[in-house]
């Protein structure tokens, strides 16, 4: 079956919900219908003729999660132009270099960018533009000022009887053009520029389309950074193409801006990252369920499934009371968490996905998802593992399918040393296929210890152990000098009465660390637990940012 072009999805869409909200700030500041969404687009393609881009040219978007940022998009995507996602969160020198990689012919961007930036640090701009309202920062000359300046002009010469259904014409025609450089969140090092097609984009929105359609008036809260695929892919694009209400979250996503969100916007399906989830299970549920009658009733049959469910319709209430999917992505779930999540039968899954699939490689509906697993691989993609027997023995996961990226921009070396001969891209991810297409990982390939006696060691399952122990927030497990340690960071919050019980916190990681080497194995036991005063350093998606703790 040919694959269709998610601008179809996304014509059709605005066609027939013209009058109907697309989108729209929490903060009130700006806000769409889809009508209006389109006839933003169509003014910003009539910007783009004016200042002189062309088809292929790059634009880049540097700004926080907003409307703006939305239009901005969908715009240059049916310009057939490229847009250059970064993230607003990189440094100056940052900005620049990858404004200057990507060879960026625009600059679009937020007020907190736009005031550590130097424009004359990137001679590729045409003009710099600020995001928030469309107004001219800064422009390369005289003559781009002036053809700004005959926009409005421009536009109502193009359309003298006003913009409406009739003039809507997108292009699905070049589905295996690139759409899209966005560059990774630098989890392992420097970030690199992952090209991205329209198929690619086309590929994740149709399977998505299909697989979670949506019902009238659904709503999301967009909160994970749009500049990041899974963000941009699931709590936007997809979102618009469908025809559902985006909601952007612009302020900082901690749990009290969050829970107030979700009870104003009601969102149908919540995209999130295991430490947001984990930190909500492990704060308001799991210190309930571990009371000591509380624990046994959670157990007995009968009653659990009674308090399974009151606990399960609180935390749906919590969630905004219209939640049908949560969805789970970027690192592993803590076991502890998820099983309290599987035994209140939750309406859960475990994705996986990277930047270079646009993202996604796994998914299953919660109801067929099986427990600790990442799904089965989706329509368009085939997983392999590289070992004897992937149903028992782990290797490098690889695939390969309709959403892998074409290669790194303007990097050969890492696109050939990404690509096995046989056209398959490795992931660095190392986990093992059951028999029925289940995923299992295990760990970063990057990331595994090799043990004195050759024992492969994965500190991503310390650590799922270690983080659900007391006072344990987050941690990294090092290997210094072939000793492993545990860098543990604790929230000062978490250190109550009843948890101390008396104790230091210092007492309690000593605990900790003789519960934690009870059930490891002996390649695998911790030597010692450091506190680190501060949390991790992470990447955009909450990921660890490993390379930096020894």
């Amino acid at each position: 079956m040919e694959l269709k072009h998610y601008l179809s999805y996304l014509q059709n869409t605005m066609t027939n919900k013209w009058l109907d909200l697309a989108m729209k700030d929490l903060d009130g500041a700006t806000q769409y219908t889809y009508g209006e969404l389109a006839e933003q687009i169509a003014r910003l393609h009539t910007t783009f003729r004016l200042l002189g881009i062309k088809e292929g040219d790059k634009i880049a978007l540097c700004g926080r999660n907003c409307s703006n940022w939305g239009v901005l998009f969908l715009a240059t995507a049916t310009y057939k132009a490229v847009t250059v996602s970064i993230l607003p969160d990189f440094t100056a020198e940052g900005v620049h270099a990858l404004v200057n990689h990507s060879e960026a012919k625009l600059l679009y961007t937020g007020p907190n960018v736009l005031k550590k930036i130097d424009v004359k640090e990137m001679p590729t701009l045409s003009a710099v533009i600020l995001m928030d309202d469309f107004s001219m920062q800064s422009a390369a000359n005289e003559e781009i000022e002036k053809a700004y300046a005959q926009v409005d002009s421009a536009f109502a010469e193009e359309f003298p009887n006003g913009y409406s259904q009739t003039n809507l014409n997108y292009p699905t025609d070049n589905i295996d053009e690139l759409a899209l450089l966005n560059y990774t969140s630098g989890s392992t090092g420097n970030p690199k520029g992952v090209m991205l097609t329209h198929k690619n984009l086309s590929g994740n929105i149709d399977f998505a389309v299909k697989e979670i359609p949506h019902k009238p008036g659904d709503k999301v809260l967009s909160m994970l950074p749009i500049a990041h695929m899974f963000g941009l892919m699931f709590e936007f694009l997809y979102q618009v193409c469908d025809g559902a209400e985006v909601y952007f979250l612009t302020k900082a996503p901690t749990p009290t801006t969050l829970m107030k969100a979700f009870a104003q916007v009601h969102p149908f399906m919540i995209l999130t990252v295991p430490l947001v989830i984990e930190k909500i299970i492990k704060g308001k549920v799991l210190p309930i369920i571990k009371k000591p009658v509380m624990k046994v009733l959670w157990n007995t049959p009968g009653i659990k499934c009674l308090l399974h469910k009151k606990v399960r319709n609180t935390l749906l209430q919590a969630f905004g009371g219209e939640l049908r999917f949560l969805i789970i992505g970027g690192a592993a779930l803590n076991e502890e968490v998820e099983k309290c999540m599987h035994d209140m039968h939750f309406p859960y899954c475990v994705g996986y996905g990277m930047t270079e699939c646009a993202p996604l490689i796994t998914y299953e509906n919660w109801k067929k998802y099986l427990y600790r697993s990442c799904g089965k691989g989706i329509v368009g993609m085939e997983l392999r593992v590289d070992s004897e027997d992937q149903t028992k023995k782990e290797g490098e996961l690889q695939v390969r399918g309709v959403n892998v990226m074409t290669g790194y921009y303007k990097n050969e070396q890492a696109t050939r040393e990404t690509f096995t001969e046989d056209g398959w891209m490795r992931t660095g991810d190392l986990g093992i296929i059951d028999k029925d297409g289940n995923l299992f990982l295990r760990g970063r390939s990057k990331n595994m210890l090799l043990s004195p006696n050759g024992q492969n060691i994965y500190p991503e399952e310390i650590e799922d152990k270690l983080n659900s122990l007391p006072l344990v927030t987050e941690s990294v497990v090092v290997d210094r000098e072939h000793k492993l340690v545990a860098l543990v960071y604790s929230d000062p919050s978490l250190a109550k009465a009843d948890v101390l019980q008396g104790r230091t916190v210092d007492e309690v990681m000593k605990d900790n660390l003789e519960k934690l080497n009870k059930v490891m194995p002996v390649y695998s036991k911790v030597t010692a637990i450091e506190l680190v005063e501060k949390e991790f350093e992470k990447t955009p998606k909450r990921s660890i940012k490993r390379f930096m703790y020894k």
